[in-house]
């Protein structure tokens, strides 16, 4: 009899029942070592979270306070605005509101207005006294085309400067447009749509003011 005869072949299920086990330890072991890196992860994220977190709303109140210094002159407060807010409903949206005081009294408000403009939302801060006239207009945020769009940022252009000392009645209500559309305001060349988004814009804020101005100027009742 050749040797050969003795040997026999393990049947695939006796094979299997005895790699199982052996496999289910691996796979354990590889789940452990993937929670174990999801968790070392974690906890690196929570840690650069925690660090992080106090610098970033530092800057971004030291950004606010920036912004509203150019809207807001330190001549007719001896608050500071950017800590005396208010947060009003008007026609059911939200506005946060910055007040400027001086000896106790509202001397002017702060808020922000939005419009659509040629590549995205631009977002404006509008200072204005408590007679409805402007105290200064910045841009906090735009996606306009560099080089065209982009000049209503004060550091490009001073187009966005033009505006301090307008109000609703100056120029006309009707009139607050750009040259193009019949009002007194300058457009880019290439650019329309970008100015008249900002000038449809403080010409919206304006009106709200108009239309809530004694919310807008009074504390709500405690």
């Amino acid at each position: 009899m050749k040797p050969s005869d003795h040997t026999t072949s393990l049947p695939a299920s006796s094979l299997t029942a005895r790699l199982g086990p052996l496999l289910e330890l691996a796979g354990g072991k590889h789940a452990l070592v993937l929670g174990g890196f999801s968790l070392v992860a974690t906890l690196l994220l929570a840690v650069a979270y925690g660090l992080t977190k106090e610098p970033i709303e530092q800057s971004a109140l030291e950004d606010l306070r920036h912004s509203l210094e150019q809207v807001i002159p330190a001549s007719i407060h001896d608050n500071n605005p950017a800590a005396d807010t208010a947060r009003l409903q008007i026609n059911g949206v939200p506005l946060l509101v910055y007040r400027a005081r001086k000896a106790g009294q509202t001397t002017g408000v702060a808020f922000e207005t939005s419009r659509k403009g040629y590549s995205g939302e631009i977002r404006l801060l509008m200072g204005i006294d408590e007679s409805g006239k402007l105290l200064g207009v910045r841009v906090l945020k735009h996606t306009e085309t560099p080089g065209l769009g982009d000049k209503i940022e004060v550091s490009r252009n001073d187009w966005i400067t033009r505006f301090t000392g307008l109000s609703l009645g100056n120029p006309p209500e009707a009139q607050w447009a750009v040259k193009k559309d019949g009002g007194p305001f300058d457009q880019f060349a290439g650019a329309t749509i970008t100015p008249r988004a900002v000038v449809n814009g403080i010409r919206d804020g304006l009106r709200l003011f108009a239309s809530h101005r004694q919310a807008l100027l009074e504390d709500a009742p405690k």
